[in-house]
């Protein structure tokens, strides 16, 4: 490595940029530049000191204003914040290792003078703590200086190159850039190499903290004070503190819905007051236009128990330490920014529970009756949910089983087998307020022998002879499953429709047992699509092609795409042969397919099978096997190993890719 090479402008400090432009830069990138202070900053400081001295190094470094600066509250435009933002980077990075300086002329050289604002009296701010790789990762920065930790902030969350993180750590002084770079590379590469993932998480993120009292006497005497700071996001606290008058009306991403200060505070003591909780009526859901978590009426016995209300807002707004806080993928924990809906209270099996909707997310609160235990919080993301998706919620789970809060619009409930699908249906009973007996889960461990759902039919009021089938794959709110049948060539394609009639159950039943992969990442719905169908060479028999399309609440969806060849048992697990993440593939905005295996006839020949959508004109494979068909399946003599590539051209001359 070199000893020193000149950075180019758009990642060095560079000539100081005109007041307006750094402030436009500084409040678009507000939070990337705390994290940067923070974790560049001597963890000896301890995490609340840490959290105040970011944000306050941040909001320090704007330039004083410059003869010809038009002190205008109209932000730069965003082609001149580049150079703006490098500056200001470089300005953060100047202050935050100085913290590690012991000659007091370095500081002063670079400026860095310990900042006063903000000020947090009675309070300790820290991030919510992460897991145990989080905190091996926290170790290990501990144990190393400023500089590798700045270097590792700058490759892994800028994406900066390591000749950019040489320039900029020269310029701030840094003695020895190489070792801090060396360093900073073992750190990366240690982990698995999940140092950028863990970096990002929010035991790292000073911009969303808890909050703890210092004094718990004076916390009794003020407790009104305090019940309206807890856990407001720090960004939202503290952007106002510090920016001078000058600055935009744009907020820090990432900061709270609630204002800072007193305005903040009373928005947040409303949302969390019980006697403001919104109550639908029982009747409403007959008489909406909109059928989701809005409609649900508040049950259970305990809905003016006022006490356990308060107490399930209060651990909401600020979850101590002992109580177990679980979010299915993508679910934020902050507490609600305008009071919430109330949808059950009650006691279910020895557990106080209380059920709440804020408009995005159900919150679940439980606390055992025995007061043996802690009590949990469980988050779960339901935005945009509606007559399926909004269905049922989880009330209680326990060894293995679970009892569910039914929609008002459920007239009627059932469980089955998803792998026996020529059992009919067996009628599952719920209480006036809508909490069904207990259902069986899916069996732990490896095995797949049994994979019970619910069959749910809605009422008539709002639709006719409407059943469709949820799974629970461990979040609150469970699947929903749907199944589209094949259409052949030129005709339009089937739309997902409800997985309860013959050909849905039967392709489900082939289905099922890969529902365990996707347990616990936040699925709204999962369909099956059986693309294509396909004779077998050699008195195969008949194949079908089924692409299994899980979308989540948070958006991105995975697909898994099974080959089903001709089998004994209607339960027999098809073949795997592609899977993908984060793709349109098999959904509505990408509503094609291809994909290919090896397959041995009864024979003992080996072919080449591949199958695509009905869009498909032209089906061509190269390497090992080299063949082309003009239709939507393939299956000619190939050997039984070798690189293919297997490519499609769509109706419209789109090329089309296999996937995996």
């Amino acid at each position: 490595m070199p000893t020193h090479r000149q950075p180019n402008h758009h990642a060095s400090a560079g000539e100081r940029p005109g007041i307006d432009q750094a402030e436009a830069s500084l409040v678009e990138h507000y939070p990337r530049l705390v994290r940067l202070a923070y974790l560049t900053l001597p963890p000896s400081l301890g995490r609340h000191r840490r959290v105040l001295t970011a944000h306050a190094i941040v909001q320090r470094v704007l330039p004083g204003p410059r003869k010809g600066d038009q002190l205008s509250r109209v932000p730069g435009q965003r082609g001149a914040t580049g150079s703006a933002y490098a500056w200001v980077r470089g300005q953060v990075l100047r202050a935050a290792l100085a913290y590690e300086q012991p000659s007091r002329r370095w500081r002063a050289r670079v400026g860095a003078l310990r900042p006063t604002l903000p000020l947090v009296v009675g309070l300790r701010l820290f991030p919510r703590a992460g897991g145990s790789e989080e905190l091996a990762l926290d170790q290990a920065l501990s144990s190393v200086a400023a500089p590798v930790r700045a270097a590792l902030a700058l490759r892994l969350l800028e994406g900066l190159p390591d000749y950019i993180v040489w320039g900029l750590l020269d310029e701030a002084g840094v003695n020895d850039v190489a070792a801090a770079l060396r360093t900073a590379g073992q750190l990366a590469s240690e982990r698995g190499g999940q140092a950028r993932k863990l970096l990002g998480t929010a035991e790292f993120d000073p911009c969303t903290v808890q909050t703890r009292p210092t004094d718990l006497l004076r916390r009794r005497q003020r407790a009104r004070i305090t019940g309206a700071a807890v856990a407001i996001t720090l960004a939202g606290l503290v952007a106002a503190v510090a920016l001078p008058d000058h600055s935009t009306a744009r907020r820090p991403a990432g900061a709270d819905v609630a204002d800072a200060g007193p305005a903040g505070g009373m928005a947040l003591s409303r949302a969390l007051d019980p006697a403001l909780l919104e109550r639908a009526s029982r009747d409403e859901w007959a008489n909406a236009s909109r059928i989701d978590f809005s409609v649900w009426p508040a049950r259970g016995d305990r809905i003016d128990d006022t006490a356990l209300l308060r107490r399930a807002l209060r651990v909401w707004g600020s979850p101590g330490r002992a109580v177990q806080v679980s979010a299915s993928a993508g679910t934020s924990e902050v507490p609600p920014a305008q009071p919430p809906r109330l949808l059950y209270a009650g006691e279910v099996d020895g557990t106080a529970v209380v059920l709440l909707h804020d408009g995005q997310r159900v919150v679940r609160y439980a606390e055992p009756e025995s007061g043996d235990g802690a009590p949990a919080l469980d988050f779960a993301r339901t935005d945009g949910a509606e007559v399926t998706t909004a269905a049922a919620v989880v009330v209680s789970r326990s060894r293995g089983r679970a009892r569910y809060l039914l929609a008002p619009w459920i007239a009627a409930s059932a469980t089955r087998d998803l792998l026996a699908p020529r059992t009919p249906a067996q009628g599952l009973d719920f209480s006036e307020e809508g909490v069904t007996d207990p259902v069986e889960g899916p069996a732990p461990g490896d095995g797949c022998t049994a994979w019970p759902v619910m069959q749910l039919r809605s009422s008539e009021k709002i639709v006719e002879r409407h059943s469709f089938l949820v799974a629970d794959l461990g979040d609150l709110a469970p699947a929903h499953l749907t199944y589209a049948a094949p259409a052949g060539p030129g005709t339009p394609a089937h739309q997902p429709g409800e997985a309860v009639g013959g050909p849905a159950l039967l392709s489900w039943a082939r289905t099922a047992c890969s529902l365990r992969t996707l347990r616990g990442s936040g699925v709204r719905a999962v369909n099956n699509w059986a693309f294509a169908e396909q004779r077998l060479p050699d008195s195969g028999g008949r194949s079908t092609w089924v692409c299994t399309r899980a979308d989540t609440w948070r958006g991105p969806g995975r697909i898994l795409v099974q080959f089903q060849q001709p089998a004994n048992s209607p339960a027999a697990q098809g073949t795997v042969v592609a899977e993908a993440g984060d793709t349109a593939s098999c959904g509505r905005f990408g509503p094609h397919i291809l994909a290919g295996t090896r397959w041995k006839s009864p024979s003992g020949k080996w072919f080449l099978l591949a199958a695509g959508d009905r869009d498909v004109t032209r089906m061509t494979a190269d390497g090992s096997v080299r063949a082309g068909v003009s239709a939507t399946t393939m299956a000619v003599p190939a050997p039984r190993e070798g690189a293919v590539t297997l490519s499609a051209r769509l109706s419209g001359g789109d090329i089309l890719q296999a996937a995996g």
